[in-house]
């Protein structure tokens, strides 16, 4: 067929015979799963096997790693269902069963191995998932057991110790992705010895992951590794009992990068509750620092996001290297409304989400108190956020304008609570689940308190901002950076500092997607804030 097809997600069947795709509404959600026959043919064969009419549920699809099922998943930020189809049955049976039925507030995710699902679930509103495992038929939910180690002791057990993100089932091992302490990690688990070990690594912080593995028949495994100082590297490292044997496939070169002239730091600033100690991952110069020890102030950037459970990792970027070469220290807030401790960093009743969504805001002002308090001064002081991250910078400009010297606001979510009344504007619905319905009057209040584009003080000196947009941003809209940029000028037109704005009228929410265009889209940025910090 020479009709073009808008999927958001393809797996193949048993063989190459059959396709499976997930098409998308006009709000650009996935919602429904085909399957595809004789699709190398002039007319192909569509079945509809699954649909999900909810608007706030997102749909995917994905096969299991030993191949016998595939899995359509419908899930919102806070519920979750997953169907399957047998590969051995997938040209007679067109009818998905389900791993078990919705249930409010239970988030759950399945792999298949060993004849079981492997399920990592919150169930029984545990604080983070616990992993467990049920026989391979539909409706098991009665029958999910926690995975034990040889001790008898779940693995994990939904606890605050440590969080679980994704499982990979292979056939002699389990490996597991998470967090523990704030950092990224990495288990294996010997399914015949029911031993679990964590993955080591020389370094205080860093962001560890498992790449994409297609076959399950393996004695090793490949992880992606890189800190605030190590450039990214993809290690190969035995599943045997000596984890040791690793092997550097490949790391990024950069050029005229010495690692041994800058210096990292993971540090605990405590927030006003007296009670919250918030992460933050600081990396410099080490001729920077040792002006700091001296007593000498210095330029300092604060970067944030703290939505969406999304973690900012300890990651190295090359881009900041110009930055730290000009004397500046870059720190990165792990505030809560990511993920970074756990899904009790996002979730309530002390998280960052819902109402108590300005914990986000207090924390990020808290971290910049802290740098103000020996490493420098509100006129060095700058920060940064994207989307959701500008909602951030623009909610800490609010509460305390006189903080910051620079504050960069790309493709903001500035005007929450007008946004989010407007359910025909593509994904808002969705987003309820995040900040909460607005057509209620305590959550419509709530985010009149903290709405950027509703909490701008007249009569104060703001920062210096640079907010840039996108014509063709699905996510936030270009008017959102405009009216915001139009209302901070309004309510202080002698404010001596700039307030711009850069509108790119050929680019969606993530700006450009070839890597020159967007290296000069960052040199916008940081010219703007060299400039205003007298660096340039």
């Amino acid at each position: 067929s020479d009709k073009l097809l808008e999927v958001d997600g393809l797996v193949w069947g048993k063989d190459d015979e059959t396709l499976y795709y997930v098409t998308m509404d006009e709000q650009h959600r996935p919602f429904r799963l085909f399957q595809r026959k004789n699709w190398k043919g002039s007319n192909p064969t569509d079945t509809l096997l699954k649909e999900d009419l909810d608007d706030l549920f997102w749909c995917g699809v994905y096969k299991s790693l030993d191949d016998k099922y595939v899995f359509f998943e419908s899930a919102s930020k806070e519920t979750s269902e997953v169907w399957y189809l047998s590969t051995e049955e997938e040209g007679t049976v067109s009818e998905m069963k389900t791993v078990a039925p919705r249930r409010p507030k239970v988030l759950y995710e399945v792999e298949h191995g060993h004849g079981e699902w492997f399920i990592w679930t919150n169930v029984d509103k545990s604080p983070n998932m616990k992993l467990m495992t049920a026989p391979a038929k539909p409706d098991s939910a009665d029958e999910w057991k926690l995975l034990e180690d040889a001790s008898g002791k779940p693995i994990f057990d939904g606890s605050l110790a440590k969080s679980l993100d994704s499982v990979t089932v292979l056939n002699t091992h389990i490996v597991m992705q998470g967090r523990e302490d704030g950092i990224p990690r990495v288990w294996t688990y010997q399914i015949d010895s029911k031993i679990m070990k964590r993955l080591e690594f020389d370094e205080a912080a860093y962001d560890v992951g498992l790449v994409s593995h297609f076959e399950a028949d393996t004695k090793t495994v490949v992880v992606s590794y890189d800190s605030m100082l190590t450039p990214p590297s993809s290690i190969e490292i035995s599943l045997n009992d000596d984890d040791a044997q690793r092997t550097v496939l490949k790391s990024k070169v950069v050029p005229g990068y010495d690692k041994d002239l800058y210096g990292c730091d993971r540090m605990e600033v405590l927030s006003r509750d007296g009670k919250t100690q918030i992460p933050i991952s600081v990396v410099y110069s080490k001729d920077t620092m040792e002006k700091v020890k001296a007593g000498e102030r210095v330029p300092v950037h604060l970067y944030g996001y703290g939505s969406y459970s999304a973690c900012m990792e300890a990651d190295f970027s090359s881009t900041r290297l110009p930055l730290l070469n000009r004397g500046m220290i870059y720190v990165i807030a792990h505030i809560r409304g990511g993920g970074e401790m756990g899904r009790q960093w996002y979730e309530e009743p002390s998280g960052g989400k819902y109402l108590c969504k300005k914990n986000t805001f207090n924390d990020f002002v808290d971290v910049a108190n802290f740098v103000l308090q020996d490493w420098t001064l509100p006129e060095m002081l700058s920060c940064e956020g994207r989307s959701a991250g500008g909602l951030l910078i623009g909610a800490a400009i609010n509460q305390a304008p006189e903080l910051f010297k620079v504050a960069i606001l790309g493709v903001p979510f500035v005007d929450v609570a007008c946004t989010m009344t407007d359910s025909t504007i593509p994904l808002t619905s969705g987003e309820w689940v995040e900040w909460g319905n607005p057509n209620e009057k305590l959550y419509h209040q709530y985010m009149m308190e903290y709405s950027p584009m509703n909490n701008v003080q007249a009569g104060k000196k703001y920062p210096a901002c640079w907010l840039t947009g996108g014509l063709h941003d699905p996510r936030v809209a270009y008017w959102e950076p405009t009216k915001f940029t139009a209302t901070l000028r309004h309510a202080n037109p002698d404010n001596e500092n700039p307030i711009c704005m850069k509108l790119d009228l050929s680019a969606g929410h993530f700006s450009a997607s070839d890597r020159y265009k967007y290296y000069r889209e960052l040199a916008y940025d940081f010219s703007f804030l060299l400039d205003q910090l007298k660096l340039a």
